[in-house]
């Protein structure tokens, strides 16, 4: 699931949305309100239930040959065991936004925001299967019992990466 071009895309797990409202979210670090999207590249990250708390980690061209190779593939999302079960029975949706009210958002960009009022282009898309979205896309879903040796392990590296909802996830072990 991803935008067309010139779209970017909300994912959300409510499908009775029919305007979106600039708001704070109640996690925001900036005092604005925004009506949130994403686009091409960032889409992947939001594959997954809302709440679930998720390590994503991706090679970029200054990744070293060490880290590379502990990664093993392009492309790593982690989320811990108990988050499977949610993962294959969620339901989650694409709205479609046209991208000209949004500006990037993040240095680099890492979503697009709107300050405006927006309305979905039509009705949301169901997302359908998460799981297979990941393999369909190429990028390894990996499973841990808790997600903070590996966010460790990737902040400390050289790889490009992201993390959302971590606070949701199980506390870091002692």
């Amino acid at each position: 699931m991803r935008p067309a071009p010139g779209e970017v895309l909300h994912f959300s797990e409510d499908p009775t949305i029919t305007r979106f409202e600039p708001h704070v979210a109640a996690t925001a670090r900036q005092p604005e309100a925004y009506v949130w999207a994403v686009d091409l590249a960032r889409s992947p990250d939001y594959w997954f239930p809302r709440q679930c708390p998720r390590a994503m980690t991706w090679v970029e061209p200054t990744t070293s040959a060490e880290d590379r190779a502990w990664l093993g593939a392009e492309r790593v999302h982690a989320v811990e065991f108990r988050w499977l079960r949610r993962m294959q029975t969620a339901r989650l949706y694409a709205y479609r936004f046209d991208a000209r009210p949004f500006r990037p958002f993040g240095e680099p960009p890492n979503a697009h925001v709107a300050t405006e009022p927006v309305e979905p282009l039509g009705p949301p898309e169901a997302v359908g299967d998460l799981v297979a979205l990941h393999e369909d896309a190429g990028i390894e879903l990996r499973l841990t019992a808790t997600l903070w040796p590996f966010w460790r392990r990737v902040v400390a590296s050289t790889l490009g990466f992201s993390g959302i909802r971590l606070r949701n996830a199980l506390p870091e072990p002692s």
